[in-house]
């Protein structure tokens, strides 16, 4: 093995753009809130995050850079007020930032809707766009020049990103069309109008399409973007939500828009990120030019070799190690990546868990889990 000290930046690109690298990015994966409580009383020290306490239990150095984001704010500015509506029978009922009235459990609090800070389960009972008259006032809120879109020194912050591309890779992210129709009107309703008012639809997608595009453009003036990512949850187990000829006609234009701007400006990585069964969205994805998809759930039936065996090198993947056998340990963890391996020598794909780490997983199964992992990937 070379003695070269490689980057992140050499090992990631290296590795998900199929260029052989001499050791693929250590990427376990990482716990939330109820998984960091349980690994604390199990022995992660309090002071230690959980890849720092691996990296030094393992003995191993990390790369040098890793991954900066471009300073960008794509979210509806101004948001809506955050207000608790009702609070009865264990759970909140709150209208949350985006405007939708959501159900959690007072175990949290409207926070846990702001970020995936746990495992938290909601229920939603309204969503901000139901009429035409809604979808006028939603648009207000996704102005280009909005303040706090972009700091008032951005050119100045973006140089600075720039510079560090050495070692670092450039990264946004961004919800996709499902994703964000989903927000504004909701999953069952976005449904519904696919078929029966699909204008509406392709219109709600071209302004989410040329917005975005409006920000790559003002971002790529300044600064490539390494990797693009974008949030598309759009799959149930064994299925995808709409179906592919949907997928194609209401989403695809916008990723292939999309995937132009980054390539052109120099950037060489595009990340669907969907959970679910995918197996029926990665030939859509491809046609778009999208190059990387996570997390590639195992309970959703995807299957990682089959997956290779079918699309060969036009698709990478990052995730794909079942949460399910790292909890059990031993023998099965062995053979969960034992049946990973073809792919891990093949190339274009960084093995993790395939999704968030849940609290069933012990720190000693994820330290012996990460041990293994890193003598696949090169740093034992």
């Amino acid at each position: 093995m070379s003695t070269t000290v490689k980057t992140y930046r050499d090992l990631y690109l290296d590795t998900l753009l199929f260029r052989n690298p001499e050791r693929i990015p250590l990427s376990p994966g990482g716990g939330r809130e109820s998984t960091l409580r349980t690994w604390r009383r199990q022995g992660l020290p309090e002071d230690k995050d959980p890849y720092t306490a691996v990296l030094e239990i393992l003995g191993i150095t990390p790369p040098p850079g890793g991954a900066v984001g471009i300073p960008v704010d794509f979210r509806m500015i101004p948001q809506f007020e955050e207000k608790v509506l009702k609070h009865e029978h264990g759970h909140y009922l709150v209208r949350d930032w985006m405007g939708a009235i959501t159900e959690i459990s007072d175990e949290f609090d409207y926070t846990y809707i702001r970020n995936a800070k746990d495992f938290v389960t909601r229920k939603w009972h309204k969503f901000p766009v139901e009429t035409r008259a809604d979808w006028e006032d939603m648009k207000t809120r996704y102005r280009l020049d909005a303040p706090g879109r972009f700091p008032d020194d951005f050119a100045a912050q973006a140089a600075n990103t720039a510079a560090m591309r050495a070692d670092h890779i450039t990264t946004i992210h961004v919800n996709g069309p499902f994703w964000q129709l989903r927000e504004w009107c909701g999953f069952e309703n976005l449904c519904m109008l696919c078929i029966e008012d699909p204008d509406f639809v392709a219109e709600m997608c071209q302004f989410w399409s040329d917005f975005v595009s409006q920000c790559i453009t003002r971002i790529t003036a300044h600064v490539p973007i390494d990797r693009f990512g974008i949030s598309e949850d759009m799959a149930y187990k064994a299925h995808s939500m709409i179906s592919p000829a949907m997928t194609r006609e209401f989403l695809q234009p916008a990723y292939r828009r999309w995937v132009k701007q980054i390539f052109d400006s120099g950037g060489s990585v595009i990340d669907m990120d969907s959970d679910g069964f995918i197996g029926e969205l990665i030939p859509i994805w491809i046609e778009a030019g999208i190059n990387v998809c996570d997390p590639i759930e195992v309970a959703a039936y995807n299957d990682i070799n089959e997956f290779r065996r079918q699309f060969g090198h036009r698709i990478a993947y990052i995730g794909g190690v079942d949460k399910r056998a790292i909890a059990k340990g031993g023998e099965i963890l062995t053979a969960e990546l034992k049946r990973l391996e073809p792919v891990i020598k093949d190339g274009g794909f960084i093995p993790g868990c395939d999704h968030g780490v849940p609290p069933d997983i012990s720190w000693p199964n994820f330290v012996e889990y990460s041990r293994q992992l890193a003598k696949l990937t090169g740093w034992l």
